[in-house]
């Protein structure tokens, strides 16, 4: 859906689509949680799944317009698969590294409790490695996807019957459900509409400039995409939620390889180019592992100098990934 024929209005097009993304998928968070609330949904429960979901909405729509735009013969199947699964590892090393240390230099010190880190967290490390396993061979199957999506679905269902329920307030069994449902869906269209502006910008940018989709997607798509969650985090360290701002962050990065990869790869399979296999992915784990053993070594919990360590992790997995993985 390239409109001008100028390189920089198209980019210029593409950036006002991704900031449509970012606006549509927080307006659909807001929706969600509503609904949540309704029906008597847990404060942690809603973080570890609602808001982590809702907050991983422009990965999961550009997963999905990836993969059905790959099936039509509508987007190159490299170049797409680049830039999602590039969005989607990339986006998660920022809310790891760069979006929970901005959370822990506001809230200034979160203890995180032992059945947390057994869990929760575990379960990322996890995820991670699967990714890259399922993925060593420069590929996710269609078999690949449903092995993500169907660990995504043991996941939801452990944390389900694990979390009571909690009471519902007057204020919140007044919600219009239904139409929340209606300005939820119509949230989704917008969103997915933006979706398809952004990946046909960015494979127009690959193919103009050469520089892998990957990278674009890292380095654009993944910034914008971790938006919602910063904001969240922000939010919620302000009102002195940290658990809920830490169970969204740790929680996306558990949705978005398991169900965007997931989902994607099981619609139409995906390419995984090297840079993500031999940098994205390791620092994801990498840190990620650094992350739990500072967390364990100081009483189980991360104070600022531990963000700030964050910070700096994020810094260098970006320059690295500049210098030295610039194509696919």
């Amino acid at each position: 859906m390239i409109l001008f024929d100028s390189f920089w209005n198209n980019v210029a097009f593409g950036f006002l689509a991704i900031v449509v993304l970012v606006l549509s998928a927080n307006y659909v968070v807001d929706k969600l949680i509503r609904i949540a609330h309704h029906f008597g949904v847990s404060n942690t429960f809603i973080g570890l799944t609602v808001l982590s979901i809702g907050t991983s909405l422009p990965e999961i729509g550009s997963h999905l317009v990836a993969s059905f735009g790959i099936l039509a013969g509508h987007m190159d199947y490299r170049i797409a698969s680049a830039t999602v699964v590039g969005a989607n590892i990339g986006s998660d090393v920022v809310q790891q590294t760069l979006i929970l240390g901005v959370a822990i230099l506001i809230i200034g010190t979160v203890h995180f409790p032992k059945s947390f880190l057994q869990t929760s967290y575990s379960l990322l490390i996890v995820t991670t490695l699967l990714v890259l396993g399922l993925g060593w061979d420069g590929q996710i199957s269609r078999i690949d996807g449903a092995i993500l999506l169907g660990l995504f679905g043991v996941y939801l269902f452990y944390l389900y019957i694990s979390e009571p329920k909690e009471e519902i307030s007057e204020e919140e069994r007044k919600v219009h459900v239904i139409k929340e449902i209606l300005l939820t869906c119509a949230g989704l269209l917008v969103l997915l509409f933006s979706s398809i502006i952004t990946l046909d910008v960015t494979e127009y940018v690959v193919l103009k400039t050469g520089v892998g989709g990957s990278l674009i997607g890292v380095l654009t798509l993944g910034v914008a995409s971790a938006l919602p969650e910063l904001f969240t985090a922000i939010i919620s360290a302000r009102k002195k939620a940290t658990g809920l701002a830490v169970g969204t962050l740790i929680g996306s990065n558990i949705v978005n390889p398991l169900f965007g990869i997931g989902l994607g790869g099981l619609i139409s399979s995906y390419y995984v180019p090297y840079p993500i296999l031999f940098w994205d992915l390791p620092m994801k784990a990498i840190s990620a592992v650094i992350l739990l053993v500072w967390i364990l070594s100081h009483q189980k919990k991360l104070n600022r100098w531990g963000a700030f360590m964050l910070i700096l992790m994020y810094v260098v997995y970006v320059a690295v990934r500049i210098a030295y993985f610039p194509f696919d």
